[in-house]
């Protein structure tokens, strides 16, 4: 199986655990680097959600990651804290081998049935060295797409090293997870692992917690800075250079009467407030709980610029708002706004296509009728996705592909030794 499309009917390379072993209760390790729990990033919802989702389904789970902000525990998932030092390029971004003595006891004694790894990262590392120590079965799922990344941070010539090891991780490991079908061709093309080996990670969203009912005139008045009336884009995400943060003041030069608000933090923040500078722009830095809901559902148009994401989880977030979205057309923001959807949930333009995006924006930003359509079919698209489904299907499917494959490797390792075994000790012929 590849990942060539999403594949919800296709027979797999694993066969099936029968029902009953589908519904004992696992023991599952998660390595998580940065932490889900402090660090703000795409993966965040996703971990927390798959978490609580494992919980309910009555499996036991050990998280290990970041030891900043970790709390006591998580809907009863067991929490172990692991030291950690700044990324060289990035110092927001803490990272952690999580090898230590301590670190491999605590999994040791929780005796887990399989361990999952958030990749790439440091971490990793040490959960695949825990996996092989222990001869527990690995997963892996790709979070970042950092070979995109490095040439913005740092030098070019690092994106083959780069590539390097991620082959080296995921082809030790016993099945990749991708958040969308463009990432998955990705390392398809790259020949990172086995291209069976590579599945989809479904999407999700909560959408409960986003929601057009949290449209708020008071939270439109803040983010507009004042004029409610205006057209306003919003724009909710870490504010990274390589999120093409920049193609947004070219968009606004030629939109004077809207205005735009950005909802998060990071290191390029600074750089684009100077940008922005005598511009109808709010930056709100970090929101959350109600009032992040509230900054969703406040605006008329969703603005996704970055053509750099594994999957677009706030391209989620803000239709699950009931705001269209209007994103490029790169990275995983496709398998969200497919062909078949274009122009009924939301649009997408062709990266670095100023008057591709305008076309596309100015007639949400001035037709309310076309943003309100739009906004309700979005809405609609996304009540079709929940968590539970997705958890479920990487607890019952994918880990039991994992385990599967994990069983194949280790009898083909043995294979040799039986063989000279039988050849040492024959057995006795029977008359």
């Amino acid at each position: 199986m590849t990942i060539t499309e999403v594949r919800e009917e296709e027979e797999m390379d694993a066969p099936l655990l029968d029902s009953e072993a589908l519904s004992r209760p696992r023991r599952i390790a998660l390595f998580v680097e940065p932490s889900p729990f402090a660090y703000v990033s795409g993966y965040k919802n996703r971990f927390q959600n798959f978490i609580r989702n494992l919980r309910e389904m009555g499996d036991e789970v050990m998280v290990v990651t970041t030891h900043e902000g970790v709390p006591q525990e998580f809907y009863g998932a067991k929490l172990i804290g692991s030291r950690s030092f700044p990324c060289p390029w990035y110092q927001k971004v803490p990272l952690s081998l999580a090898l230590s003595p301590r670190i491999i006891s605590e999994v040791a004694r929780f005796k887990p049935d399989i361990i999952h790894a958030s990749s790439p990262g440091i971490m990793v590392f040490g959960a695949l060295a825990i996996a092989k120590l222990l001869c527990v079965p690995i997963v892996m799922s790709y979070h970042t797409h950092v070979p995109v990344y490095i040439p913005r941070y740092t030098f070019s010539w690092l994106v083959t090293p780069m590539w390097l090891v991620i082959k080296f991780l995921h082809r030790a490991a016993d099945l990749t997870l991708v958040p969308s079908v463009a990432i998955g061709r990705d390392l398809e093309a790259a020949r990172v692992t086995a291209a069976n080996k590579i599945r989809l990670w479904k999407k999700g969203v909560d959408s409960d917690s986003f929601n057009p009912r949290f449209r708020s005139q008071e939270m439109r008045l803040r983010l507009s800075d004042g004029e409610p009336e205006k057209p306003l884009i919003v724009h909710v995400g870490r504010l990274g250079v390589e999120k093409s943060l920049d193609f947004t003041k070219r968009v606004m030069d030629e939109l004077p009467e809207a205005r735009i608000a950005f909802i998060g933090d990071g290191p390029y923040r600074e750089e684009l407030e100077k940008l922005f500078a005598g511009m109808p722009a709010v930056f709100t830095g970090m929101l959350g709980g109600e009032e992040l809901s509230q900054a969703y559902a406040s605006g008329d148009v969703f603005l996704m610029p970055s053509e750099s994401e594994t999957l677009g989880l706030v391209v989620l977030e803000s239709m699950s708002s009931g705001i269209p979205v209007v994103g490029v057309r790169a990275g995983g923001i496709p398998d969200i706004i497919p062909p078949e959807q274009e122009g009924k949930t939301g649009y997408l333009y062709s990266p670095g296509n100023l008057d591709d995006c305008l076309s596309k924006l100015k007639p949400l930003l001035h037709d309310r009728e076309l943003r309100e359509t739009m906004g309700k079919a979005a809405r609609e698209e996304m009540e079709k996705y929940d968590w539970k489904a997705a958890t479920r299907t990487i607890r019952n499917e994918q880990y039991n592909a994992a385990i599967w494959f994990w069983r194949k490797k280790r009898a083909q390792l043995l294979r040799p030794l039986q063989w000279l075994a039988k050849r040492l000790f024959p057995s006795p012929e029977v008359i």
